[in-house]
């Protein structure tokens, strides 16, 4: 258990992907408090708010009724026959509204300048006699965001009315988009330094507003409004009914309807704005006066009519606690490590982490949309969409490099045919250590030293070279795997690290077409005057040890096990026999029906207690030739009669082989041995097992 925790943290602590995603969630989190980047999380304000006006609660979803607009649109100024809308005008709407009941008039059309037609007077005049009137000032910022001071009304309307910044800035500088009402602290303390909608909710209550800055709690009356860490509040924009585009559509009436009243109409009219907050806008287009909201385009006084609303409403709008932001990113960043962590497959990964980004996003819209919790969206997908991407990169690098270790561990002595498809699949590679059952190869040049007395050293290395080269090709067209080179010996095995279910087949394939090449290469051999070469081969199927094995500074991906020795111990045995490719029984055992073998003996090689049966690869099946046939025949017939002890008998039957081929190795091995068995004959429990005394 212990000797796992440590892999599993050496593993951990080698994933610089993972401690790249855990830096990129921890920048996030104060991100989501500083909101340095507000243009993507105001995107997703903008879909979870459209989502709340069709599906959130009853109550938040709609208008307040206490409040009411009185728009001057493009349909007003073609009748009015003038632009802008005169001051004189204006004191005569405010007027008609006070008398049909309206309890605030908020007159949303700054009027900072003096009237060029002399009209402040007289409607300063009729503000006074009304009363309570809510005219319209604006804060005045330097570069810094510093406040400098208030545009207030023209002296005399001030002097008469109370006044409210309407500056309602975006909290993006990418894009403008109004989604909340920002208070300034530092204009409480001025004349009128109330935000023009916080204004006109306390002249309808009757009360002076407060802010707590400590607490950053807003009061208006028996209102209490929880503001942000920028000391603002999410304006709760309300549903309009099918086909409405503006909120004026619905909730508002012509200034021309209001201008050409007849008192004989007011008892129509105060039904609709008695006892309500009725605010007077401009919403022609040549005004200007609109802007980009979650909702889209809306009209500067509907913003107001929807922010007195939400006030209204006690700002249903919140903020998730810093706290809940913080678990809900860490939640975050938990799950999508241990997804990278714990699950190979990029294709399930995916599915997993699509997901994560899903339930993330679902779980944050239905807050907002059903509770009013407003979760930052933009910080963590952002995180978490880099994360991805930088582990998907790690992953992407990590297979290439272990494509390149491919090639480079298995380029020299591979197939390209199998590299490629190691390549394309490394998952057939397994270079950790295993045990599986496979066929080793052992080849060796008869006589190599006293060929290489006879060379100069270039020489030596030309030939060798020649000879190798030839081998490994053969060994590659079979998709054998070469391990090493040991001056003129050759260690080979097939099995690995593809699975080959015919690696018997295959190795003895390999050595057939190597023993048919070396004929070709003796006759070049001889024709150029050099040295002739034979080689001898020993071949054993069993089980092994197969991986990567060596030093940190070097490996080789190579076999060893008692199966890999006995081919070695095959490979000399050729020696005893005269003879140049000797297999196992074991191998012979998967090749008999593809190769045509010749029994050997029955042995013990040295070293080992068990006997085995040895046998001599000749050709693939049914290619032999009728010469070798009719040796065959009579070889078996005389090693049936030495293993029924007559020695005399074998001896003849052998002498008979010869006549087909004089010098065939194994007869005149048993011709010999028969020879000494006669003088000597073994015990009388003899088995017919030869034991080897030396190695070859």
């Amino acid at each position: 258990m212990r000797e796992a925790c440590t892999v599993k943290k050496q593993a951990l602590s080698q994933r610089w992907d993972i401690w790249l995603t855990i830096v990129l969630f921890l920048i996030a989190i104060p991100l989501e408090y500083k909101e340095p980047f507000s243009f993507i999380e105001d995107q997703t304000l903008s879909f979870r708010q459209l989502l709340r006006m069709e599906y959130g609660p009853a109550e938040h979803t709609k208008l307040n009724d206490d409040i009411f607009i009185v728009n001057t649109d493009e349909q007003f100024f073609k009748e009015y026959k003038s632009f802008p809308l005169r001051r004189t005008d204006i004191a005569q709407i405010t007027s008609t509204l006070r008398k049909l009941g309206a309890k605030v008039v908020a007159v949303d059309l700054l009027m900072d300048f003096p009237s060029s037609y002399g009209e402040d007077e007289p409607t300063a005049e009729v503000f006074k006699e009304v009363g309570n009137v809510l005219v319209v000032s604006q804060g005045r910022f330097n570069r810094n965001n510093e406040f400098t001071g208030l545009n207030y009304p023209t002296p005399v309307l001030q002097e008469v009315t109370k006044s409210g910044y309407t500056n309602i800035s975006s909290s993006s500088s990418l894009v403008t988009m109004l989604s909340r009402l920002n208070l300034f602290p530092q204009i409480i303390h001025e004349k009128d330094g109330w935000p023009f909608a916080v204004q006109a909710l306390a002249m309808f209550k009757g009360v002076e507003p407060s802010f707590d800055e400590k607490s950053r709690l807003l009061t208006i009356g028996d209102i209490k409004i929880q503001l942000d860490q920028f000391n603002s509040f999410y304006i709760d924009f309300p549903k309009l009914p099918h086909g409405a585009r503006f909120l004026s559509e619905i909730r508002g009436l012509s200034a021309m309807e209001i201008l050409q009243l007849d008192e004989n109409e007011y008892e129509d009219y105060a039904a609709l704005v008695k006892g309500k907050i009725v605010l007077v806008g401009d919403t022609s287009e040549v005004s200007h006066d609109w802007f980009d909201t979650p909702v889209g385009m809306v009209y500067g006084v509907e913003i107001i009519a929807d922010t007195i609303s939400t006030l209204m409403a006690q700002g249903p709008l919140m903020p998730a606690s810093f706290t809940a932001e913080v678990i809900s990113a860490l939640l975050f960043m938990f799950v999508l490590v241990n997804v990278n962590l714990w699950l190979a497959h990029p294709g399930f990964r995916a599915i997993l982490v699509a997901s994560l980004f899903a339930t993330f996003i679902g779980y944050t819209t239905w807050a907002y949309v059903h509770s009013g919790v407003i979760y930052s969206m933009s910080y963590v997908l952002l995180a978490g969409f880099l994360s991805y991407l930088v582990i998907n990169l790690k992953e992407y690098l990590a297979e290439r490099n272990q494509k390149a270790m491919i090639k480079d561990t298995f380029g020299h002595y591979l197939s390209p045919k199998v590299v490629e498809i190691l390549v394309k699949d490394p998952s057939k590679l397994q270079l950790g250590g295993q045990q599986r059952e496979m066929t080793a190869y052992f080849s060796d040049v008869a006589g190599f030293s006293s060929i290489s007395e006879k060379l100069t050293p270039g020489e030596l290395v030309q030939l060798l070279n020649e000879y190798l080269t030839e081998m490994c090709n053969i060994i590659a067209d079979q998709e054998g795997t070469v391990d090493k080179f040991e001056g003129d010996a050759i260690i080979a095995f097939w099995g690995a690290p593809l699975d080959q279910p015919d690696h018997a087949i295959r190795a003895c394939h390999a050595s057939i077409d190597m023993q048919n090449l070396m004929v070709n290469m003796r006759k070049q051999l001889q024709e150029a005057g050099r040295p002739l070469l034979n080689v001898r081969m020993g071949i054993n199927t069993g089980p092994m040890v197969v991986g990567n094995m060596g030093s940190k500074q070097r490996m080789d991906y190579t076999i060893m096990g008692d199966a890999v020795n006995l081919a070695a111990r095959l490979e000399g045995a050729n020696k005893f026999y005269s003879t140049y490719t000797m297999i196992s029984e074991f191998t012979h055992n998967h090749v008999k029906d593809a190769i045509e073998c010749r029994e050997l003996d029955t042995v013990r090689v040295v070293g080992k207690k068990e006997p085995i049966t040895i046998y001599e690869v000749l050709q693939r099946k049914g290619q032999m030739q009728s010469r070798d046939e009719d040796l065959m025949a009579a070889y078996h017939k005389a090693l049936e009669i030495y293993k029924g002890r007559d020695f005399k008998a074998a001896m003849a039957a052998f002498e008979k082989a010869l006549q087909i081929v004089e010098n065939d190795g194994p007869s005149l091995t048993y011709l010999d041995r028969c020879k000494l068995y006669m003088e000597s004959p073994p015990a009388d429990d003899w088995d017919g097992v030869f034991n080897f005394t030396s190695k070859g």
